[in-house]
């Protein structure tokens, strides 16, 4: 690992250094868009008169426009390319979150929101796989010959300081006009990023693969994600994984900002609600920086992977516990620390068992499988805040997150060479058969 870096440091490759910066230039734009709103979205769900369950119910419909729309986007990403699916996603991104808007101004019912919400879902299945796709190819495609936990972990901080800026910028725009304006400058980010991506992103190392008829193309696609994903023991328990830490993940995010409020205790205080998203956004930055580090620290990519989760796991239930404004500050910075510390680990192992042609497909497959955890865990999570508080339904969501151990802990026992990997070496499909990897 560490003549990997060095050979990277001391001889700079510039055509892998042009790709990473246009990696971070749409990461940092993407993440900033998003932020704007990520501080206040709760906030803005129930000042439109939805109750907490039908609020995370309306986040869960969002959940079930990426299953629905998950396999069919990662056809346009396989045939038409990647940066026409990163395009096609700005665009159906802008259009929806104006009509979020529209939907905030009218005190719509929940039905509305709930169509909407699909089609929010639809616009982030364009990005998801696609952009991580493009960037490993495109590095592959240029010599790069660093870790993939280095380009991870600054993407991971650059995101996070974006993230910073605009959770609370979100939040100071929205106490100073009102919970729609951050909506409608997320819209324009949005609109800027699609000029953006057209000038820099380019298919590097990939060629799309023109098929004829659309119905046929997603058959191949989804047998694809089975062969390559869940046919693979090591992926498929990530997979399955995935489920039950990002179903929590969307509830948790969006509930802290409620819970602070509540704990800091003035409803009217939307600036309280944006500094949930700037924590984990300052963690997210320095867990990001650390990754490589983490990495390091363990032999295997999975000992870090799961250690995080226990931790994650056990601060959610500190959470539940605690009622002191203060002290649940400090508990979530720790659960922002060991998430990003984490993520850019898991995102290298993923990657590093997964074929090139393949890898926006199974990328996309492992994303489906997490919104559906979303789709089915925030309304129940949301339920429960319904009728135990926010506290209450952060108890049972690190109960839930922690059934997903036992999956990581079945994909580590698996052997595959990815969980030592130190660079960029995917797997060829070869490698991997159903029963595991060959002996010896």
């Amino acid at each position: 690992m560490a003549e990997r870096a060095t050979r990277e440091e001391t001889a700079p490759n510039p055509a892998a250094r042009r790709v990473q910066a246009a990696y971070f230039t749409l990461l940092i734009g993407n993440t900033l868009a998003a932020s704007f709103i990520w501080g206040v979205n709760t906030l803005f769900l129930l000042d439109a008169g939805l109750t907490n369950f039908e609020a995370f119910a309306a986040n869960a419909f969002f959940s079930v426009g990426m299953v629905i729309f998950e396999v069919p986007t990662g056809v346009v990403a396989d045939t038409l390319g990647r940066r026409v699916s990163y395009l096609l996603g700005t665009v159906t991104l802008a259009v929806t979150t104006v009509l979020y808007y529209l939907l905030w101004v009218g005190h719509s019912p929940f039905w509305m929101w709930a169509i909407v919400s699909v089609l929010l879902g639809l616009g982030f299945t364009f990005f998801s796989g696609a952009v991580e796709a493009w960037l490993v190819d495109a590095l592959a495609a240029t010599g790069y010959t660093g870790g993939l936990e280095r380009v991870f972990g600054r993407g991971l901080a650059l995101a996070g300081a974006a993230m910073f800026i605009g959770s609370i910028a979100g939040g100071v725009v929205a106490q100073a006009t009102n919970l729609g304006v951050p909506f409608l400058i997320r819209a324009g980010i949005l609109v800027v990023m699609f000029i953006v991506a057209a000038l820099v992103m380019h298919d590097l190392g990939f060629t799309p693969a023109g098929r004829a008829h659309p119905i046929r193309a997603t058959k191949e696609v989804f047998n694809a994600s089975v062969k390559y994903g869940l046919g693979r023991r090591p992926v498929r328990y990530v997979m399955f994984a995935s489920f039950f830490t990002t179903g929590v993940g969307f509830y948790v995010f969006y509930a802290l900002q409620p819970y602070l409020v509540e704990l800091w205790g003035d409803t009217g205080a939307y600036s309280i609600a944006g500094l949930a998203a700037a924590i984990l956004s300052g963690s997210q930055v320095i867990g990001g920086l650390v990754a490589p580090w983490v990495r390091r620290r363990f032999r295997k990519r999975t000992t870090t992977i799961i250690l995080s989760l226990v931790v994650s796991s056990l601060v959610l239930l500190a959470l539940g516990v605690n009622r002191n404004f203060w002290i649940a500050l400090v508990l979530l910075t720790v659960w922002g620390l060991v998430e990003a510390a984490a993520g850019p680990v898991q995102q290298a192992y993923l990657n590093d068992m997964i074929p090139s042609q393949q890898r926006a497909t199974v990328l996309s497959f492992n994303s489906l499988l997490g919104s559906t955890g979303g789709a089915v865990i925030q309304p129940v999570l949301g339920r429960s805040a319904d009728l135990w508080g926010y506290p209450g339904s952060l108890l049972v969501s690190g109960g839930i997150q922690a059934l997903a151990v036992p999956f990581l802990w079945l994909s580590r026992r698996q052997g595959s060479p990815a969980d030592v990997a130190t660079g960029e070496s995917p797997e060829s499909p070869e490698e991997i058969t159903e029963s595991g990897p060959p002996v010896g």
